[in-house]
């Protein structure tokens, strides 16, 4: 059986870290208005795992899909970027 290689990968930053090996990371990402034509600045969270509870809130990380691993959990860290 073939493993999936092409996975999803976004950038973002940590909102919070209070759960235990969980993060909440924030995507932001602009996108036009269909009429006026203005740049619209859209968020939305992802829960990432973190294994090792290394992250802190204001983090940049690189998150990467992944099976479900919880009921909101599809996302696992793959690096820090900048603290």
């Amino acid at each position: 059986m073939e493993s999936r290689k092409n996975k999803k990968s976004l950038v973002g930053k940590v909102v919070s870290n209070k759960m235990d090996k969980t993060i909440v990371v924030l995507i932001e990402r602009t996108v036009q208005h269909p009429v006026y034509g203005k740049f619209i600045r859209r968020t939305s969270k992802c829960y990432a795992h973190d294994p090792e509870n290394k992250c802190q809130i204001g983090d940049i990380v690189r998150i990467e899909e992944s099976r479900p691993l919880s009921r909101k959990k599809r996302w696992n860290l793959v690096e820090v970027l900048d603290r």
